[in-house]
């Protein structure tokens, strides 16, 4: 922790488009906050916007993340996820998850205005496709 750096993103960035690339997933648009390059890949946090395109991916099938931590805020619309013995969650604008490390869980649908804030760790964390639940 003592090398990490200060970081200051300001809201006003996201008006540029160059704030925002590609990511993880394709229907999606990702803006990085600079949380990984300031905490040397402990943390990455991230905006991550629907971009209007509708293309079946892994993360609409069981997956888990492989992290140590993984908060959630949804900042516009809705989502519909399901999770290992949890159920279906609609999660809604003002809304929080924290997902326990390695939960097996599934996106079922999204609002076309959906966005949330992620804060996960590490940074370089991988996504892995499973068998689902039991």
């Amino acid at each position: 922790m003592s090398q990490w750096k200060f970081v200051h993103a300001e809201a006003g960035d996201a008006d540029r488009q160059e704030a925002w690339t590609e990511g993880l997933r394709s229907i999606f648009d990702y803006r990085d906050l600079g949380i990984s390059a300031a905490t040397g890949g402990d943390y990455v946090a991230h905006i991550i916007r629907a971009n209007g395109r509708s293309q079946p991916d892994d993360v609409q099938q069981w997956h888990i993340h492989h992290c140590d931590f993984q908060f959630i805020q949804v900042l516009e619309g809705w989502a519909k996820f399901e999770y290992e013995g949890q159920g279906v969650h609609t999660i809604r604008k003002g809304d929080f998850v924290l997902q326990p490390p390695r939960i097996k869980h599934r996106e079922l649908e999204i609002s076309e205005d959906f966005a949330v804030l992620e804060i996960v760790a590490p940074a370089n964390f991988e996504t892995e496709v499973v068998e689902p639940p039991a």
